[in-house]
């Protein structure tokens, strides 16, 4: 059986998952408290990060890019990270954008200050923190509504990683309710299709104890 340690709102976590998903790969998911550094998980993933993959062999794969291009390589049918090197480039770099920048300026911002913080019993949300998350998720969500305006999807005429990288990032943060679609039409329609592929439903039945997600949060049509 393949596992995937994981934690249900963390993008990285989300992004595997959908990737997992999209290539019709069953999974059993173990949620794992990373701020208690069990030691039989450090064993497998020394950094202590999540998501950590198990593969049916016995193989221990840590780091969501790491496991997105061993799943990549393990099982090509459904190709996600484009057909040409040009594609390829375009995807790792939106990859890089959301996973990197993104996460910086916002997921950190937002989703570290109001989930992660509160799960680990670090105190309360930063109010100069969160106010630089809604900064840079506004500005963000502008350059993937002109993304979304411009091609197909994120990286060209497929939908590949790039799509899911961001997909996974702003589902969590939607999850509490902190993603003003309003901002960027386009945005909010390209959303509307990932989030309407059967890859996605296991995501839209995620919940947390005492977190009740927004009514548009499951719902295809919002």
């Amino acid at each position: 059986m393949r596992y995937l340690y994981h934690l249900p709102l963390s993008p990285y976590s989300r992004k595997v998952r959908l990737v997992l998903a999209e290539k019709h790969l069953p999974v059993e998911l173990r949620a794992e408290k990373v701020w208690e550094r069990r030691v039989e998980y450090l064993e497998l993933n020394p950094a202590g990060t999540v998501p950590t993959l198990i593969e049916d062999n016995g193989l221990v794969i840590a780091d969501s890019n790491v496991i997105c291009e061993y799943l990549e390589e393990a099982y090509p049918d459904t190709p996600l990270l484009g057909r040409t090197l040009a594609e390829r480039v375009e995807v790792r770099r939106l990859v890089a954008w959301f996973d990197g920048k993104f996460a910086q300026e916002v997921s950190r911002n937002l989703l570290g200050e109001k989930l992660m913080k509160r799960l680990a019993g670090r105190g309360n949300p930063d109010a100069a923190a969160l106010r630089m998350g809604y900064v840079g998720l506004r500005h963000h969500l502008q350059y993937l509504g002109w993304l979304a305006e411009t091609r197909k999807w994120l990286a060209g005429g497929t939908i590949s990683l790039a799509d899911f990288t961001a997909a996974a990032h702003l589902s969590a943060l939607d999850f509490i309710g902190d993603v003003d679609w309003s901002l960027s039409q386009p945005a909010h329609d390209w959303y509307a299709q990932v989030k309407s592929r059967p890859s996605f439903r296991g995501l839209l039945t995620d919940r947390m104890p005492g977190m009740t997600p927004p009514e548009h949060y499951a719902d295809l049509d919002f």
